[in-house]
């Protein structure tokens, strides 16, 4: 059971954008820059490891694929959570879930979880490496598994898990001035997150949480020295 009232995170005002940074350049984006950069990854640290743990349970593993679709303007696959489930219910998430007993490694739990929300096949996903662990504050030991994925291909949302797929601009989401702050009090003392809200036509997909955190700390990762 969660420390923390519920409470709707669209209602938080934010106190800061980070439109003072740099993007992440579009030509560092594309398909041989991004390969290069995970064969010769930098010296570099990721700005957030762990959440302030706001639910009592012990820490399970579990596997995330960031998915970046090759098209000529990459983007990022994202998903919108069903409202019923009962962790992070309704929110904009990656592929993904918690490994089972058959899964190799954190890689297969990744493909095995992306084919199961979405149905991507593993045949038109190329693993680039991954990111290093996200301890969510529900208690996750979260790896992101960074993958380059062939367009074209169609998706089949499980919809016992998945209302909706999506898209989102790679370099929108690599550039901190669409990057926002906000912190709320709460009995435990104050919750910080990063927002990234995207319009995706009709829709306001609002990414924060640790979904956000993982693209900050890929943003982190790709920025050039």
């Amino acid at each position: 059971m969660s420390n923390i009232p519920a409470f709707d995170p669209r209602q938080v005002p934010f106190e800061m954008v980070d439109g003072h940074l740099p993007a992440v350049p579009r030509a560092h984006l594309g398909t041989h820059a991004l390969a290069r950069r995970f064969r010769e990854p930098p010296v570099w640290e990721p700005e957030i490891r762990v959440e302030p743990r706001f639910i009592d349970r012990q820490p399970s593993a579990a596997s995330v694929l960031v998915g970046l679709v090759t098209h000529t303007r990459p983007t990022v696959l994202l998903t919108q959570r069903t409202a019923d489930l009962r962790s992070h219910a309704g929110q904009v998430a990656f592929p993904g879930g918690k490994s089972d007993a058959q899964d190799q490694d954190a890689v297969a739990t990744a493909l095995r979880e992306a084919q199961e929300e979405v149905g991507l096949h593993p045949r038109h996903v190329r693993v680039l490496g991954s990111l290093p662990h996200y301890t969510t504050g529900s208690g996750f030991v979260v790896t992101p598994v960074v993958a380059l994925l062939e367009p074209g291909f169609s998706w089949e949302a499980n919809p016992g898990e998945v209302d909706a797929v999506f898209e989102v601009p790679l370099d929108y989401l690599m550039n901190p001035a669409h990057h926002r702050r906000h912190t709320l009090q709460t009995p435990i003392g104050p919750r910080h997150w990063i927002s990234m809200p995207y319009q995706d036509g009709a829709h306001e997909r609002y990414i924060w949480g640790a979904t956000a955190g993982m693209l900050r700390n890929l943003y982190r990762f790709l920025l050039p020295p």
